[in-house]
């Protein structure tokens, strides 16, 4: 993403942030309630920077959640403040299950440019999958008790659950990853054997040492074999260890007969200077634990607890809260620096209920604002929802602009027919069909390699989100249907709608008001005053009254009857 794109995604976000929260709590107060503890809880967290004469020395910056395009705006954001506060170590405490790759791998780029300042990956508790990658970036990695680190392979969700990218694309979707990896690995001193392990379950990799010089190495199985030997690790490693004792102890000058000695599977690897280790210390138990090797087979992801990463090379340290990590880096204090309101607000609002009730809201302020004369309330509610709606997933990089611009057109068609041109046609029908497609569209994201923006979802992940936006759509749409239901019934009875619509008035209070006084009525009789050719002057129960015949003439003094009465319109005819 470049950094204009950025920067008009912040100030996107913003605008929508304030919008936002001046609709949700002026006119939907009651409908969101919830939403007022989620950004309240934000804004009661200490975002804001001290003055730098009370610099701290260290600065936690929580990723937590879904990493997406907002979480790498927020930490451009937060690491320039914690620069400007003269911060020495930037603390980043994760718990997150990953998220877009490409934010990933944005973040890790991010964290790898700081080279001025120690940065540090709090696995407190998981990191997995995108996490996995910002925490292998960062400087040092340190993980609470109870926590997990690992299993980052590129998966798609599907609707019967997860699964691997298919192998046509897996090259395009892989690679990035993999180099990512690598090179934070060779940065920071990790096994790249263990960081290709996080990302491909068919790496099977093993852990051995050198019987004289104490070095270990992590190795796939092709170099296991070479240095240590073929074999089930946990059937034979033990006994093999064993007979290669026997075998050096009872080893004679005749080097035949000791060979003799030897199974086929055991020569000649078990006289190798290579062996599988068997134990590693857990810093949490300070014990020996077992070690069952391979520790990542062919057929798993790799991921380590914090004994298991703190042997493997991983883990600095076992890190329970912040004083143990303020007394670790020798910090005068720690700031925690939150993401701001409009950046968790951003999150939520992505979330498929949330989504689903603007929909709704979209449908019903339609609805009223058809029903009502001018353009007030509910149609800039529907207006600000629409916004809303397809605004938080494009900040979030799972929409995109051709997306918006589809609605947009759509609303134009459906514009178009209602005030340019009369019926309901092809405009109408063409309006309806993109506006639809498009709130579709904002919930799937692109496919690896395809950003073209018309195509047929093919991967599982995809179709799983394009699911989500047709129950989310069909059930807001369905749910409206009988929302109009009941407005249609109870809504023109509020005391509060009736102040600002009125009423339509009743058949008496538009009648015309009769100067008549009662006179003149169909069936009265009277008699003409003078000619009537075809108006003129009658008189009925002795009130004069302007009277006109169905054209024909009539002379003074006829007697006639009243035929038809419109207002102060009397229509009269020779009496019979």
């Amino acid at each position: 993403m470049t950094t204009i794109r950025r920067k008009l995604n912040q100030a996107i976000r913003s605008a929508c942030g304030v919008i936002a929260g001046t609709l949700l709590v002026s006119s939907l107060a009651g409908g969101i309630a919830g939403l007022f503890p989620f950004i309240a809880g934000a804004q009661a967290q200490p975002n804001a920077a001290p003055p730098i004469q009370s610099a701290p020395a260290a600065v936690i910056l929580p990723i937590h959640g879904m990493i997406t395009d907002v979480t790498v705006e927020s930490l451009e954001r937060r690491i320039e403040q914690a620069k400007t506060m003269g911060a020495k170590v930037i603390v980043l405490d994760m718990d997150t299950p990953g998220g877009l790759v490409t934010s990933s791998i944005a973040i890790a780029d991010l964290v790898r440019e700081l080279t001025d300042i120690k940065t540090v990956a709090w696995v407190n508790p998981n990191a997995h999958s995108g996490g996995s990658l910002v925490a292998v970036a960062c400087d040092e990695i340190v993980m609470s008790r109870s926590s997990r680190i690992g299993d980052s392979q590129v998966i798609m969700g599907g609707p019967s659950g997860v699964g691997a990218v298919p192998k046509e694309l897996q090259p395009k979707a892989y690679t990035p990853v993999l180099a990512d990896f690598r090179q934070s690995a060779k940065l920071n001193g990790y096994s790249e054997a263990l960081c290709e392990a996080f990302v491909l379950p068919e790496r099977e990799v093993w852990w051995i040492e050198n019987v004289e010089t104490g070095e270990r190495r992590f190795v796939f199985r092709e170099e296991k074999i070479k240095l240590v030997g073929d074999g089930d690790a946990e059937a034979k490693a033990d006994p093999v260890e064993k007979r290669l004792d026997e075998i050096i102890a009872a080893v004679k000058p005749n080097e035949d007969k000791a060979a003799e000695m030897k199974s086929p599977s055991e020569t000649p690897a078990t006289l190798r200077e290579w062996r599988l280790i068997k134990t590693y210390h857990d810093p949490l138990s300070e014990a020996e634990i077992p070690l069952t090797q391979p520790i990542d087979r062919e057929d798993t992801l790799l991921e380590m607890s914090a004994g298991e990463a703190t042997a493997f090379g991983f883990c600095k340290a076992i890190i329970s809260g912040e004083k143990e990590l303020q007394a670790r880096y020798s910090a005068a204090s720690l700031v925690r620096l939150n993401p701001n309101w409009s950046e968790a607000l951003a999150y939520w609002l992505t979330s498929v209920y949330v989504r689903g009730f603007l929909m709704l809201l979209i449908m019903l302020g339609i609805y009223v604002e058809f029903h009502t004369p001018g353009v007030g309330l509910p149609g800039l509610v529907a207006l600000i929802c629409l916004a809303i709606f397809v605004g938080a997933p494009y900040l979030t990089g799972l929409a995109n602009v051709w997306e918006i611009l589809v609605i947009v057109v759509g609303l134009i068609l459906i514009a178009v027919e209602l005030f340019v041109i009369p019926g309901f046609g092809v405009a109408g029908v063409s309006g309806v069909i993109l506006f639809i497609f498009g709130l579709i569209a904002t919930f799937v994201p692109e496919e690896p390699g395809r950003s073209f923006p018309f195509y047929v979802p093919t991967l599982p992940g995809t179709i799983k989100f394009l699911q989500q936006g047709l129950y989310t759509v069909v059930a807001a749409m369905c749910t409206s249907l009988i929302g109009m239901v009941m407005l249609s019934r109870y809504l023109p009875k509020m005391p509060l709608f009736r102040r600002i619509v009125p009423a339509n008035p009743m058949p008496s209070d538009v009648l015309i008001g009769d100067e008549y006084r009662g006179s003149a009525r169909i069936g009265d009789l009277g008699r003409s005053e003078g000619p009537l050719r075809p108006g003129g002057k009658a008189t009925f129960d002795g009130m004069l009254v302007d009277v006109v015949t169905q054209g024909e003439y009539l002379d003074a003094g006829t007697p006639i009857e009243v035929i038809e009465r419109r207002g102060n319109r009397v229509v009269v005819r020779a009496a019979r």
